[in-house]
């Protein structure tokens, strides 16, 4: 959601009113949550021409849509049952339905990752990478960094040779989460982790975190670290992006962002970001860069994580490409 949608849903929630807005708070994720909680908290004042703009707008949306059917998964089920029989239908039922919620996993999505990490820090290496690939890879990065340097290697060569999850492993790993969170068990079959899911993890753990991580699969399997590195995106990387991806993600970047990232950055990844400019924006932007005074390493590596974040999601939006490894990778 960007930020005009966070906006328009942040105000859309408050007219609502306390009670009704509590329960569609209720069908969001973790994520969506603190999103939204801090776009309402960072509001004071909405004109109402705004607000009728927005109320007025969703009530065209909703009008537009037609529920046909109440609960789809099982209206799914009830249909392959009636058309396949029982075992046929349930060899497709979990492969169709995956995706779901597994109820403990759920669960560590709304903890603060030193708790997760503490509940998980005396677990095996490859119950703790079935668990983090279930996890966006921004919060099990954060999770890892909680780690030792050993686990954090551990765990990621797991997450990189895991070549999906069965059914039979995914009831032992929710017992163990049913262990330390007393969560449920409602399992689904899930393909997750592998090599992509591991270079995500380690695109977000920081240039001295990564470089040991990535030394130490090495030394297990070089072929897999060369592996994790064609699919890792780096900040830099961003520079091989054509002139329209770079100005699609400029409109999705806030100026304070871009300013503190590009302090650290190549000469020729900042002309990348000024080229694409308006005249008079690259001029500001270069006289803010002039202006600031040194930063800390660790404030501008966490707004170039926020750019790499964006990066990807537009990415997987379909609105740029990007690739990893190979001059001809990125298009």
């Amino acid at each position: 959601m960007d930020e005009q949608g966070l906006n328009d849903a942040a105000i859309m929630l408050m007219s609502l009113g306390e009670v009704e807005a509590a329960e569609v708070f209720k069908h969001f994720s973790p994520k969506e949550v603190q999103k939204l909680g801090e776009t309402i908290a960072r509001m004071r004042t909405v004109s109402r021409e705004k607000v009728d703009e927005v109320v007025n707008r969703f009530a065209s949306a909703a009008s537009a849509q037609s529920l046909l059917v109440s609960d789809t998964s099982n209206y799914v089920r009830s249909v392959l049952r009636l058309a396949l029989g029982d075992d046929k239908a349930s060899l497709l039922i979990d492969r169709i339905l995956q995706g779901g919620d597994v109820s403990g996993i759920e669960s560590l999505k709304w903890m603060d990752p030193l708790s997760v990490a503490e509940l998980l820090r005396n677990e095996h290496p490859q119950i703790v990478a079935a668990i983090l690939v279930h996890l966006d890879s921004d919060q099990a990065a954060a999770v890892l960094m909680q780690l030792t340097d050993r686990q954090r290697s551990e765990i990621l060569l797991r997450v990189a040779t895991l070549e999906g999850i069965q059914p039979t492993a995914l009831k032992d790993l929710n017992e163990v989460l049913f262990r330390v969170l007393a969560g449920g068990d409602k399992i689904r079959k899930s393909s997750l982790g592998g090599i992509k899911a591991a270079a995500e993890i380690i695109n977000l753990l920081g240039s001295n975190v990564d470089a040991v991580v990535l030394e130490s699969i090495r030394g297990y399997d070089a072929d897999l670290a060369q592996k994790i590195m064609d699919k890792m995106f780096v900040f830099d990387d961003i520079s091989k992006l054509d002139n329209k991806s770079i100005q699609t993600v400029l409109k999705e970047v806030a100026s304070e962002t871009l300013i503190v990232a590009l302090k650290g950055a190549a000469p020729e990844l900042r002309e990348k970001f000024l080229s694409n400019m308006s005249s008079r924006a690259a001029e500001a932007l270069r006289e803010d860069l002039e202006s600031r005074g040194p930063m800390r390493l660790s404030e501008v590596e966490a707004q170039q994580k926020e750019i790499l974040k964006t990066v990807r999601r537009l990415s997987e939006e379909g609105q740029i490409v990007i690739g990893g490894g190979g001059d001809d990778a990125f298009v």
